[in-house]
């Protein structure tokens, strides 16, 4: 499938199905369609609108949009996106409030690159904003990036990750979601060797998969059933001309939609269903709950091959990081050199994706690190998504990670880079 052909095969059946439902929505809004009451007019005008934003969504970055924080005072402070530093497959972004006191907790936010876009964690930055300094790393799709920028793998990953902790300073607390944990671990791990002074205070993992073999998924269960051969048959492809990317080899975002949605097909079909008779009856809305979840959960990007391949070989098949036998640009990253870095895991009791103990596992590779700095917390009921940005995070995980931040700040250096207070 390593084609063009293909992947531009997969833009042309998504583009169709955005222009059917377009047309669909166009045609039954004609005023000759209201001369006679004709209720399947109504039905393929809320077809059309649901197919057509749907099918739209796939290829856009969704915003940030993030709302102004009303501080103690009562004051609102607008949220501005600033780019600290920036890269071809990835940024450092901080969201800054002009006029607002600076916050003495600065958190980095390692988002996923896992399919969908930073903004997957808006929520949870608009709930650290009130309280602290935020700073996000975010991914680039790789249908964009020019071929001539190279590769982008695991260590490369890791070593970004390096360079945005020695631009943030030592006083940042970084809380990595999901994929990232165990290259967030081995980042720090390589720093600990390498500039132990630019090592975090603290290291939050949530739900990422250190070791994968210690409680079995669906996702780890399909990583050993397939070749590494398997997978670049199948999954990879080059992209079309259609994009700035032309000729790089990817995984498709369109690709992994599919995969995601096969996982729950029938919870999928009876949301759709049930959003086309809303927006029959006139009840469907721009902001309702289902396309406030749906923009964001169909805006999928494009991972660079080579990424997503040495994620399942390294991370998953072979195992490396749950082995601590991790290297980085030839250098081991020695998860028992750490001995500084308080580390908290997360898990929930419920998560389908990264079961509870595949993260809690880190702790145990924390040879170097005493026990008073190790902590963990598993989320009664929670799934996936709620414990980084659904009910149980803001209740619960929050106030815990934001105490846990405060108990292992200490006395830090003054950051590289800090917002002026007015």
């Amino acid at each position: 499938m390593k084609y063009m052909m293909t992947y531009d095969l997969m833009e042309s059946v998504r583009n169709t199905n955005q222009w059917l439902g377009a047309s669909a929505r166009a045609f039954a809004s004609y005023p000759a369609m209201s001369l006679g009451a004709n209720p399947a007019m109504d039905w393929l005008k809320a077809w059309g609108e649901v197919t057509e934003r749907s099918f739209s969504r796939m290829v856009l970055k969704p915003d940030w949009n993030i709302p102004p924080v009303t501080g103690q005072s009562g004051k609102d402070f607008p949220v501005v996106v600033e780019t600290v530093i920036e890269r071809p497959f990835g940024d450092l972004i901080q969201f800054t409030m002009p006029g607002r006191d600076t916050r003495k907790r600065r958190v980095l936010l390692v988002a996923p690159m896992s399919g969908h876009y930073a903004t997957l964690l808006r929520k949870t930055v608009i709930s650290l904003l009130p309280d602290c300094e935020v700073f996000v790393t975010d991914w680039h799709n790789a249908r964009d990036i020019p071929v001539s920028a190279g590769k982008f793998d695991v260590e490369d990953y890791t070593l970004y990750l390096v360079d945005f902790m020695k631009e943030l300073g030592s006083d940042i607390h970084v809380i990595a979601v999901c994929q990232p944990a165990p290259l967030t671990l081995a980042a720090t791990a390589y720093l600990a060797e390498e500039n132990p002074d630019a090592q975090p205070k603290s290291l939050t993992l949530i739900g990422g998969p250190i070791d994968p073999e210690a409680n079995h998924t669906e996702v780890t269960d399909f990583g050993r059933s397939v070749t590494m051969g398997q997978l670049e048959q199948t999954m990879i492809q080059r992209v079309g001309y259609k994009y700035g990317g032309v000729g790089r080899m990817v995984y498709p975002g369109l690709l992994q939609l599919a995969s995601f949605i096969s996982m729950n097909a029938e919870t999928h079909m009876t949301a759709f269903r049930d959003q086309i008779i809303s927006a029959t009856k006139g009840d469907a809305s721009e902001h309702d709950k289902h396309n406030a979840f749906y923009d964001e959960y169909l805006a999928v990007m494009d991972m660079p091959a080579e990424f997503y391949l040495s994620t399942v070989e390294r991370v998953f098949k072979n195992r490396d990081i749950a082995r601590n036998d991790f290297t980085v640009a030839g250098r081991k990253a020695d998860i028992g050199k750490i001995t500084t870095v308080a580390v908290k895991i997360v898990e929930g009791e419920n998560d389908d994706i990264s079961a509870p103990g595949q993260c809690l596992a880190a702790l145990d590779l924390l040879t170097g690190l005493p026990e008073a700095k190790k902590a963990a917390h598993l989320e009664p009921g929670a799934g996936h998504y709620g414990i980084f940005a659904g009910g149980s995070w803001r209740r619960n995980i929050r106030p815990l990670v934001l105490d846990f931040i405060d108990a292992n700040a200490g006395d830090a250096p003054k950051a590289a880079n800090t917002n002026s207070a007015a």
